[in-house]
């Protein structure tokens, strides 16, 4: 049976005065999948995140969502969805459940129903023993788990994750990715991550959009997207006496797509052509570069994101829209039981 898409949209749009932070962005979301939207700070996914939450209006373009208008039919969206913002909301002074039971009744919960539900969701976060402590002397991955169980009083049939593991250790960033694992896998709730960690992507996603300075530059399964480096090769060299002239040299090579450095004596090289291994090796030799080692790597969707861009995630620095950006949460729903 086909799947149902639960969102599209088309050619959605956002400028802030004379900057574009969603640039006509066109895609759709299954019923059911993962869905990520990967990029540096400042490429728009938080702002199209906040579009298709209703919490600000594109300037130009459609989306609909579970079948509504996002404009026309703002309240009609808001029940179907959840939000995990970047920025935690939460109230440091109450405790965990009682942090649980304010925000449901903004839902209008029933009261044996809300006290049943945030039994259930403390349980699968396993905050049982915390759940009468003030959330402000918990750790950050703590107020995470409660953060992502907030949007899920309301039982969203869409949850939208907007870095949610950005500041945390790396066992509770597991944490929380296995969480959403379990909920996508267990509740069969679609989800929207945004996320400019690669990796935690690679591992969630079934598609995965990147995004680079308000557009979508390609749209596919992580499998499918990093066969778009495999047309070429990625090798690793470890030249003992790299230099900014061999370097260069490197670069310069008709064969290569792109190098970076990683190190004092380490570089990724991205390659074109079945020779390009040998000119490589030969142009580095012939000027007088020592080559320790060459290691033939797997290309990763930090690979492509370059490829398809010209820069590194990690080069790129939010100069566009998080200064004029005020982040707000919103709340949502899944399928417990």
């Amino acid at each position: 049976m086909k799947a149902v898409s639960v969102i599209e949209t088309h050619g959605l749009t956002k400028k802030f005065g004379e900057v574009t932070a969603v640039n006509h962005v066109s895609f759709d979301v299954k019923e059911g999948e993962i869905f990520g939207l990967l990029g540096p700070n400042g490429a728009g996914k938080s702002t199209t995140i906040r579009l298709l939450c209703t919490l600000t209006v594109p300037t130009g373009g459609t989306a609909k969502i579970g079948g509504h208008d996002m404009v026309k039919d703002g309240n009609k969206v808001r029940e179907l969805i959840g939000l995990v913002s970047e920025k935690m909301i939460m109230y440091d002074r109450l405790t965990a459940k009682e942090n649980l039971k304010f925000f449901g009744k903004l839902y209008n919960i029933p009261k044996d129903v809300l006290e049943r539900r945030i039994k259930e969701l403390i349980e699968l976060v396993h905050m049982e023993k915390w759940q009468d402590k003030e959330v402000g002397t918990f750790s950050t991955g703590m107020k995470q788990r409660i953060n992502v169980i907030r949007a899920l009083l309301n039982m969203p049939k869409i949850l939208f994750l907007d870095e949610p593991t950005l500041g945390l250790d790396p066992q509770s960033s597991s944490e929380i990715r296995e969480f959403v694992r379990k909920l996508n896998r267990e509740n069969r709730i679609t989800m929207i991550l945004t996320t400019h960690m690669m990796v935690e992507a690679d591992m969630l996603c079934d598609r995965i959009g990147i995004m680079d300075r308000g557009k979508i530059v390609a749209l596919d399964t992580p499998l499918n997207l990093k066969r778009i480096v495999s047309k070429g090769s990625v090798f690793e060299l470890n030249i003992s006496n790299l230099n900014s002239k061999l370097l260069s040299l490197v670069k310069s090579l008709p064969c290569v797509s792109s190098v970076t450095r990683d190190g004092e004596t380490r570089i990724k090289v991205h390659t074109k052509g079945s020779k390009a291994f040998d000119k490589i090796v030969d142009a580095v030799r012939s000027n007088d570069g020592e080559i320790l080692s060459i290691n033939s790597l797997d290309p990763t969707l930090e690979d492509v994101f370059l490829q398809l861009t010209g820069h590194e995630v990690r080069e790129q620095v939010s100069k566009q829209v998080s200064s004029g950006l005020h982040k707000h949460g919103g709340e949502a729903k899944p399928r417990i039981r």
